[in-house]
């Protein structure tokens, strides 16, 4: 029965559960009230050892995998995650294009930043590469700031192949964003374009350097020399 892997991947989760990890990662990833990552359960198992268990459970359905998605603990929906990024790496046309629209359809349980980090780039990035990127946009206008994030996360595949122009007209979209989450996201974004062609994102930081939330700044320009990162801070530019 294709169920009872579930019920043996979800046994193994819990027999590696560690109550001081949990405790540790409920601050880490701000589950108190009002924070971002409220109500967030962890049963306190580090990503190296799900990473492991990608390889031992990679028979598991792309269906199953949804449901371990929707798990209310975080690591299982990590190693769904991962599950999937691994699937959607060795499949076919027809597996990739299942795994983008499940992923689309369940971002409501892709709710924090290192589950947006590990797969909105392998999946959603790499499976826009070649079309068109008109649902980036969508996501990007979400009222979901997840949402939002995956957006710009996915572009990191984009950027990887020298392409920037995605990357930068989300990051305009977001340079106003009032969570501090997106800004730490845009501004690695622009980095990474930066690593690739540091013309090109001192073409949008001289245009929006004065305006940006400093926290996206500074993320932009960890990379800099320090005397020109000096100069972006201090708007000596």
């Amino acid at each position: 029965m294709p169920n009872d892997e579930l019920k043996t991947i979800q046994q193994e989760l819990k027999t590696l559960a560690d109550p001081t990890i949990a405790e540790h990662s409920q601050r880490f990833f701000k589950t108190g009230k009002g924070e971002y990552g409220e109500g967030d359960k962890f049963l306190g198992i580090r990503v190296p050892i799900l990473r492991k268990l990608v390889k031992k459970y990679q028979t598991l359905s792309i269906e199953q995998t949804i449901i371990l998605l929707r798990s209310q603990y975080h690591e299982e929906r990590l190693l769904a995650l991962l599950m999937l990024v691994n699937t959607f790496e060795k499949g076919d046309q027809t597996t990739q294009k299942n795994i983008y629209t499940l992923y689309l359809e369940n971002t409501h349980y892709i709710n924090n930043w290192d589950l947006v980090d590990s797969s909105a780039p392998k999946i959603v990035g790499a499976y826009l590469f070649d079309k068109n990127r008109k649902p980036l946009y969508t996501l990007v206008k979400s009222r979901n700031f997840w949402k939002q994030r995956i957006s710009i996360l996915a572009t990191f595949y984009f950027i990887k192949n020298n392409e920037f122009e995605d990357t930068l007209n989300i990051s305009e979209q977001l340079l106003n964003h009032k969570e501090d989450l997106i800004h730490k996201a845009v501004g690695w974004a622009l980095r990474e374009v930066g690593n690739k062609d540091i013309s090109v994102e001192r073409m949008f930081l001289d245009k929006h350097y004065n305006t940006m939330p400093r926290t996206m700044l500074r993320y932009a320009i960890e990379k800099f020399p320090e005397q020109l990162r000096q100069d972006y801070l201090k708007g000596n530019i």
